[in-house]
């Protein structure tokens, strides 16, 4: 018994859940149930694939410090940005653990772009690659890699536009033919920051990458990775951007957007994201999903910014990517 009551799946989804604190409603019931069963949380993400949508937080909007005190419910550290990599026009002016994500100033993020075509021969929203792009997961080209993101809307836009897409990797897993479950088992992925110059449009553009630091070198992840708390596998890899396509985009297959590990990212990236393995997210004020990197994939899609702004608000927790990360030192921080 916890202090929560949980719906699942989410609706449309095979995975994902609804939770809600059994008494009160709202951030400051939800914090005071974490704090006094601070196990439960966590364990209902585990048991609802990775996914959970925790609706009426408002109250975050007003006091952001309620955002980092429920994300430090679900891991041992919560990333203060001002101390890595992020630009200063993303980190929240007086809460550094919150990473701001608007197209209003300071930040001035673009959307990504629509679809072409906007919607599927049935007249749907399209959420499976290459049709929809951008498919990826939390800081993957760090190593440990970060286990779970809080995303909170502050401003969102109204639905239809702004939806966050999430594909279930440990379903998509499960339901890979054997001789490629086989081939995935011990492969490794080749990922990396944004800014390398290693995107595949980039290499396919013609464009000579730049010579990278210590602390921005390609890292080597598991392609199925072993959640640490569950024990399943679930597809760990991301397609466009953060996967090196200079070097990789895989260990041990030939590299560039040409080769035998470009077809196989894009076979197993059209797998991971068919219907049946997605939830898609329409936006409401105060709505919170957190979803855990470790097995789930997600993109965003497009909003028109000449007519409307949104705001939203991440954080990021770690401490348990797995046995496979033991002692390792940050690879993103300077020793």
């Amino acid at each position: 018994m916890t202090g929560f009551d949980l719906v699942r799946p989410l609706p449309g989804a095979g995975f994902g859940g609804r939770v809600r604190p059994r008494d009160g409603a709202g951030a400051h019931a939800v914090i005071a149930a974490v704090e006094r069963d601070p196990a439960a949380l966590p364990r209902l993400l585990a048991d609802s694939g990775g996914l959970l949508l925790l609706d009426g937080m408002d109250a975050m909007a007003q006091t952001p410090e309620l955002l980092v005190r429920l994300s430090r419910g679900f891991g041992t550290e919560v990333e203060n940005y001002r101390e890595t990599l992020m630009a200063p026009n993303m980190v929240h002016a007086t809460v550094p653990e919150i990473l701001v994500v608007s197209n209003g100033p300071p930040v001035n993020r673009a959307p990504p772009p629509r679809p072409e075509p906007p919607l599927t021969a049935s007249g749907g929203l399209p959420v499976q690659f290459p049709h929809r792009r951008g498919w990826h997961t939390d800081q993957s080209y760090r190593r440990p890699p970060p286990d779970i993101s809080l995303f909170l809307a502050v401003s969102p836009v109204p639905p239809g536009q702004g939806q966050t897409l999430f594909a279930d990797g440990a379903a998509a897993y499960d339901a890979l033919p054997p001789a490629l479950k086989a081939r995935v088992d011990d492969l490794e992925g080749l990922h990396v920051s944004l800014n390398a110059e290693r995107s595949r449009d980039e290499i396919l553009a013609g464009r000579t990458p730049r010579a990278l630091g210590p602390r921005e070198r390609p890292q080597r992840q598991p392609v199925a990775r072993i959640h640490p708390v569950t024990g399943r596998r679930a597809l760990y890899l991301c397609e466009n951007r953060q996967m090196d396509w200079f070097e990789g985009p895989f260990v041990g297959l030939q590299p560039g957007p040409h080769g035998d590990g470009a077809a196989l990212l894009d076979t197993l990236m059209a797998h991971l994201t068919r219907p049946e393995f997605v939830y898609v997210h329409d936006w409401r004020a105060g709505d919170l999903l957190v979803w855990d990197n470790r097995c789930l994939v997600h993109t965003a899609t497009w909003f028109d910014t000449t007519t409307q702004l949104r705001l939203m608000w991440r954080t990021t927790v770690s401490g348990n990517p797995g046995p496979a990360y033991a002692g390792e030192a940050k690879s993103w921080i300077a020793a």
